[in-house]
């Protein structure tokens, strides 16, 4: 069993930045800052993961991590509003946004819905469990919120209540019913 996990969201990219969906896209300079400090954080390892989206491997790789790519790690896919701001989105498709933070089982036109991205959460963290030490995982806001919501055994409504800061950390230790939340959006200085 793992003897811990290490949430680690990718760093600040240009989108981060507007707040807007991000499409593929590296760290800005920044970012590249915030990612190197978090290499002093981590402490002991044995293993690490990270999602393919090029921010999640330029995090990894300025955290010092060799980290395999794992595509459960990836983002919730924003589809359509890729590139967008949350402003932007507001204007555009007011009724799908709004539907989108109040119902799970909505997504973004052609994007993914929060119970698909919870489904494969879940799948992660069941194989993180067998992992043997401490295992980081270097993926996004999506991932980490629904890797807590699933960790505390909250309602799914409770998935925008949980603030992820680019290059944060959240730990979660494996019990033998699940997860304990051990810290949460922890910021290297």
């Amino acid at each position: 069993m793992a003897a811990r996990l290490l949430l680690i969201r990718s760093a600040a990219t240009v989108a981060t930045r507007r707040a807007a969906f991000a499409a593929d896209e590296p760290l800005d300079p920044g970012g590249a800052r915030a990612a190197a400090r978090l290499a002093e954080a981590l402490g002991q390892l044995d293993a690490a993961l990270t999602s393919p989206a090029l921010r999640a491997l330029q995090t990894a790789e300025a955290a010092g991590l060799d980290a395999e790519p794992d595509p459960d790690l990836g983002p919730l896919g924003a589809g359509a509003w890729t590139g967008l701001t949350l402003d932007e989105v507001a204007q555009r498709h007011p009724a799908e946004l709004r539907a989108w933070f109040d119902d799970p089982a909505a997504g973004p036109p052609g994007g993914e819905r929060r119970t698909d991205l919870v489904a494969r959460v879940a799948r992660f963290l069941e194989r993180a469990r067998g992992e043997p030490g401490g295992l980081a995982a270097v993926t996004h806001a999506s991932v980490v919120r629904a890797a807590v919501v699933l960790a505390l055994g909250a309602p799914a409504d409770a998935f925008w209540r949980a603030d992820v800061a680019p290059a944060s950390i959240t730990e979660l230790h494996p019990r033998p019913t699940g997860w304990l939340l051990a810290r949460s959006n922890w910021v290297p200085a």
